[in-house]
């Protein structure tokens, strides 16, 4: 497929009118800390359907209980995860700790994205960088970038962006070792596919407290489970190393300026990877018109372009980006 240059593809960028937009302010500014949180609470937000394609049952929940072929299986799995997530849940045998941040911020012309240290907006705090889409587009079809959904500089908008880290995963290891010393592998492996989703669940409960407290711009919003699922709300809490930013280092970013590790108990290893894994990161972004979408794949000109921004070699942003790139190292 052939690629636009990366100049080209930001003058394609998303046309959003900032001119008749006012962006939200949060309720707070700074970070706010969540420890030992509802296990009960977080069990009504799990997701039940990729449980079931962790163990390579296909299907949605609950259709998937009158699946001809896998209906029995899944029926009896979800009982045995119902059963176990009883007992999570009355002994604590996992803690969840969240911790979550707003930020005054202004993106850049170069799809980077600076915070202010303050509501003066005078003095930077960090930067992000984020990737564009180059794949060619059809005409009136935008080359996305998350950098899109904050207002530029020049609009001298106050625009905000989030973040948060979570975790329901602390204390998993005990529990896994004493199924393991059972030669209770499976128990095990269920064990570990319900912190899973808990942690996901986590992340999808935390959102919308985001939207109807934190950040407070949609305080009316009234989804029920099924519309959470599907997405229907204002906004989007994008991950590092999923398709809209398909790069894991700037976790370092979310990390520090969160502190994650002190204030939620997350670790970030040397390759990005979070400890436990039971655990979500992202963004949080308002605007009405953000929404997720794939980077696709990527041009050497905008991976020199994304290390020069990072402070990278062209190299050390391939190793990174090697899943993405278009071109052979």
């Amino acid at each position: 497929m052939p690629l636009a240059t990366i100049e080209s593809a930001r003058k394609n960028k998303m046309k959003i009118d900032w001119k008749n937009y006012a962006p939200p302010k949060p309720k707070f500014l700074g970070i706010k800390v969540f420890e030992k949180y509802d296990l009960e609470e977080l069990g009504n937000y799990i997701d039940w359907t990729p449980f079931f394609s962790t163990w390579e049952l296909r299907g949605k929940y609950p259709e998937i209980f009158e699946d001809e072929f896998v209906g029995e299986t899944a029926r009896s799995l979800f009982n045995d995860a119902q059963s176990l997530l009883r007992r999570i849940i009355d002994g604590q045998w996992l803690t969840a700790n969240a911790v979550i941040g707003f930020f005054p911020a202004a993106a850049l012309e170069n799809d980077s994205v600076t915070l202010f240290k303050d509501e003066n907006r005078e003095e930077p705090l960090s930067t992000l960088h984020f990737l564009r889409q180059q794949a060619e587009k059809a005409a009136g079809q935008p080359n996305l970038c998350l950098s899109d959904f904050i207002a530029p500089q020049q609009t001298g908008l106050e625009d905000y962006i989030g973040m948060f880290a979570v975790t329901t995963g602390i204390g998993i290891e005990k529990w896994i070792k004493h199924f393991e010393e059972q030669h209770d592998d499976y128990h095990a492996i269920l064990l570990k596919a319900l912190a899973d989703r808990l942690a996901e669940a986590f992340a999808e409960r935390m959102h919308e407290r985001v939207r109807r407290e934190f950040w407070g711009y949609a305080e009316n919003e009234a989804l029920d489970s099924e519309a959470l699922i599907a997405e229907k709300y204002q906004g989007i809490r994008p991950a590092p190393g999923y398709p809209a930013c398909p790069e894991h280092t700037e976790k370092r970013t979310l990390w520090q300026l969160l502190e994650v590790e002190k204030n939620a108990g997350i670790q970030l290893t040397e390759s990005c990877a979070m400890w436990p894994a039971s655990a979500v990161s992202g963004w949080y972004f308002s605007h009405t018109e953000s929404k997720y979408f794939t980077t696709g794949q990527l041009s050497k000109d905008q991976v020199e372009d994304y290390a020069k921004r990072k402070g990278m070699t062209t190299e050390q942003a391939e190793k990174w980006l090697a899943s993405v790139l278009n071109y052979d190292v």
